[in-house]
């Protein structure tokens, strides 16, 4: 039986996306529910998945195109029997080669079985590797970032890079010659697009400042300190940072509920439940996935969701409805080594918090100079319906939450 292989419905304000690459090829047999091809949206990437066992009869769309709901990608043959039996090539007699052929997205694209996510492949690109190098944990072989990661850490880069295209020659007095000077241009990847687009329409669109405050993080490392250990053993989860500040906001928000808030038009709305966007880093680029009624968590279900979140995000699998419906974000820039930041406004809220390293400062306590891990904290709000006011105490109120974490469990 012939089956047409089909855009599968996009998520909602969605209204096309661009096809990354085909896991299988002509001719070659797939198992049911195996993963035919990528589709990279604005924010996701989408599998399409084989409707059952059979083969590949043709490609329709090939990689890079654009394609929209119910548009038809490639025709499929159902059944064991097809699967089994290798496909005639008939491209001399009836249609041109590249009606079979899928051209590589670049030269060290992974090839042959090995099963490959997008984040996976754009690693494996920026290091010129090949998938088959690399030996693949995953479930049915499949490679994972972690195994790329790893095969990198235990080889040194020259012994894994096929080779130098253009060698450098050493000429007189140490000059170096026959050194190319080149430019490589690329074309934006869809979320990095959206990405620009958000940022831009932000910066136009809201009367964004910053407000700075510091916060000595001494009880909150104390704390995680005395627990830790205790706490991971109960939990299966370890107790990180975040935690105590989305708790912290959580409290500020309460208390100053415009920053909470939205503006539609001229409306401001006022949200009751506090969804928590935290940005990650990811290898197609930033993402915010946003954990529901944070109110409502432990510390434990907060760090666990978290790592979910952030797992999916590096993986490739993270679906629309985790990116959408924040209501507060939170970034943090101290693990890539930042300082100080203003961060960017996650459109349509109002407000984000930006956290950074944590520095042991010499600080005045009573009358004594101590050293003491401070960081500094910086909120980037929408001026438009939140007052500096409003804002510096917002800041405040999350000071004094981590400072005396005690008023994370009594609330006062």
């Amino acid at each position: 039986m012939t089956i047409e292989i089909k855009v599968p419905q996009l998520p909602e304000s969605v209204s096309d996306a661009t096809l990354v690459g085909w896991h299988k090829q002509v001719g070659e047999p797939v198992n049911r529910d195996e993963n035919l091809v990528d589709l990279e949206t604005d924010k996701v990437v989408l599998e399409v998945p084989a409707p059952s066992t059979g083969v590949l009869k043709e490609i329709l769309v090939q990689d890079g195109a654009t394609v929209t709901a119910g548009d038809v990608l490639a025709v499929f043959i159902e059944g064991e029997a097809a699967a089994a039996e290798p496909m005639l090539d008939t491209t001399a007699t009836t249609e041109a080669p590249e009606a079979t052929e899928v051209e590589a997205p670049a030269p060290a694209a992974p090839s042959g079985p090995v099963k490959t996510s997008p984040a996976v492949r754009r690693l494996l690109e920026e290091h010129d590797l090949d998938a088959t190098m690399v030996t693949g944990s995953g479930k049915d072989g499949r490679l994972t970032k972690a195994d790329v990661m790893a095969f990198l850490k235990e080889h040194d880069s020259s012994n894994v890079t096929p080779s130098d295209p253009v060698a450098p020659v050493t000429g007189g007095e140490g000059a170096v010659v026959g050194l190319e000077r080149t430019d490589e241009r690329v074309p934006m990847t869809r979320l990095r697009a959206r990405i620009a687009e958000r940022l831009v329409d932000a910066q136009q669109t809201a009367a964004m400042l910053t407000t700075f405050n510091e916060v000595d993080l001494t009880e909150v490392m104390a704390l995680r300190s005395a627990y830790r250990d205790d706490f991971e053993k109960q939990h299966g989860v370890k107790l990180g940072f975040m935690s105590f500040f989305a708790k912290a906001s959580v409290e500020a928000l309460k208390r100053f509920p415009v920053v909470n808030a939205s503006v539609e038009g001229n409306d401001i709305v006022y949200h009751n439940y506090y969804d928590i966007g935290i940005a990650v880093s990811a290898a197609r680029g930033l993402m915010v996935p946003v954990l529901r009624d944070v109110d409502q968590m432990s510390f434990a279900q907060f760090e666990s969701q978290l790592g979910d979140m952030a797992k999916k995000a590096q993986d490739g699998t993270i679906g629309m409805e985790d990116l959408t419906g924040g209501t507060f974000t939170i970034t943090n820039g101290g693990i890539f080594g930042s300082m100080m930041s203003t961060p960017i406004l996650n459109p349509p809220q109002s407000a984000i918090l930006g956290m950074h390293s944590i520095q042991k400062r010499a600080m005045v306590i009573g009358d004594e100079i101590v050293a003491r891990p401070m960081m500094y904290l910086a909120l980037t709000y929408d001026h438009r319906i939140i007052d500096g006011r409003e804002a510096v105490q917002f800041l405040v109120t999350i000071k004094e939450q981590l400072e005396d974490p005690a008023r994370l469990l009594l609330q006062v």
